[in-house]
């Protein structure tokens, strides 16, 4: 797995389609992940630290994570099928103990930026998103 970051965010308020960049950590290549208006919103907002009067959907889900005993450790983007990629939010009960929750990529890296955890991306998915 090649751990990734956000390097950009592309609002298009004309558009239901907008675009996240994941860029590797230790290396050059990027790619680009079409995401829907609500989530790049919410993305947006977490980067710039701008809280929301009432949880949103990745509030909610980090607090009940968080309630259940759980907490997310990191989310892998590890397939991508028919131009589709997919994710697992990784979330660790007690002390060895993990399960894999599936999760459309934009869901998963909200999460991942809400509660600080690391973005991963299977090797065979970079090379396909990302070749060279």
């Amino acid at each position: 797995m090649i751990r990734v970051e956000l390097s950009a965010i592309v609002i298009n308020e004309r558009s239901d389609e907008q675009v996240i960049a994941l860029r590797e950590v230790e290396g050059e290549r990027q790619f680009p992940i079409v995401i829907g208006m609500f989530e790049a919103f919410a993305i947006d907002r977490i980067v710039k630290g701008r809280e929301s009067e009432r949880p949103l959907t990745h509030d909610l889900l980090a607090s009940l994570i968080g309630a259940l005993g759980g907490r997310v450790v990191r989310v892998a983007i590890d397939d991508l099928r028919d131009e589709t990629y997919y994710a697992k939010v990784v979330v660790r009960r007690g002390d060895d103990d993990e399960v894999l929750v599936d999760a459309r990529p934009s869901d998963a890296i909200t999460l991942a930026l809400k509660v600080g955890v690391p973005i991963y991306v299977a090797e065979r998915v970079m090379n396909a998103a990302a070749p060279g």
